[in-house]
């Protein structure tokens, strides 16, 4: 367990180093920490990118925000981040930095497959990693919180990969909205 954590600290304190004198450009490859891809490779300096656009200054309310954008799913028996949802936590995380006052609970989900006890602990990793995300992408610990609910709030009642899929979640709760 030791040994996986010198990888990490060295992936952090070189981001830490090189994010300091790179700030606005865009990077030419991604940072991987345990496989999670926590690059973001997102020009901060005109906006956040998405897709093929940008937007400056983000509403929490506005459905049309790519902050609207609130529950990152997972692989069958997975806590790895899909590359498809990098861009919501990179957004997310411009969010919180620039609201310090901002909080959010990372409420992770399991589907019913496996021990209730198995379910509260992967609940438990995937909204860790994606806690670790947003602590490497700036945002301040005390603006985050985690919760598993393991199997125990099913997005999708049912019994198939279709309710599963959309069963193993983090959702992104701002208190209050």
């Amino acid at each position: 367990m030791r040994a996986a954590w010198k990888p990490l600290m060295l992936v952090c304190a070189v981001a830490l180093a090189t994010g300091c004198s790179s700030m606005g450009k865009k990077s030419e490859g991604d940072v991987a920490i345990e496989d999670h891809g926590m690059g973001t490779g997102t020009d901060m300096t005109q906006g956040i990118g998405v897709g093929s656009g940008t937007f400056n200054g983000m509403s929490i309310d506005d459905p049309n925000s790519p902050l609207a954008q609130r529950v990152i799913y997972f692989e069958f028996d997975s806590s790895e981040v899909r590359p498809a949802d990098r861009d919501v936590l990179t957004n997310h995380a411009a969010y919180l930095r620039e609201n310090p006052q901002a909080a959010i609970v990372l409420e992770g989900h399991g589907d019913e497959r496996g021990s209730r006890e198995y379910n509260i602990g992967l609940g438990e990793r995937r909204a860790q990693t994606v806690r670790q995300i947003l602590e490497l992408q700036g945002v301040g610990p005390q603006q985050l919180s985690t919760v598993s609910y393991g199997e125990e709030k099913p997005a999708v009642d049912g019994h198939d990969e279709s309710a599963w899929s959309q069963n193993r979640r983090v959702e992104l709760i701002y208190p209050g909205r």
